[in-house]
């Protein structure tokens, strides 16, 4: 099955997220980590579900080091929800899909 996340990098994110119209949820993960394993089936989920209402991305810390930076991931997985390029909430851990839901939906018009 075609993944509908988007794979965001370094080089555009600022393209696929900080100039987006629609809110865009970003899942910072890495290969490593056990809670984003639990959360990566989740987001996929969701980039199914909200399919032209938010963009749903996926930056993978180590190997996007400035975004990770840039938006100060310490802990991971770190769910970040943007609207019209400004972070507008977060959610840091492994956490219920209802509870992604429930944050993502408050930023849809």
């Amino acid at each position: 099955m075609m993944s509908k996340t988007l794979e965001l990098t370094d080089t555009n994110f600022s393209d696929e997220v900080e100039t987006s119209s629609d809110p865009v949820l970003v899942d910072f993960w890495a290969e490593w980590c056990g809670p984003c394993r639990m959360v990566g089936p989740i987001v996929e989920e969701l980039a199914g579900e909200y399919e032209g209402k938010a963009k749903i991305g996926k930056v993978n810390v180590d190997t996007n080091p400035q975004v990770s930076v840039k938006y100060g991931i310490r802990s991971i997985p770190a769910l970040l929800i943007f609207k019209n390029g400004q972070v507008v909430d977060q959610i840091i851990g492994a956490v219920p899909k209802s509870q992604i839901k429930k944050q993502l939906d408050a930023q849809i018009a």
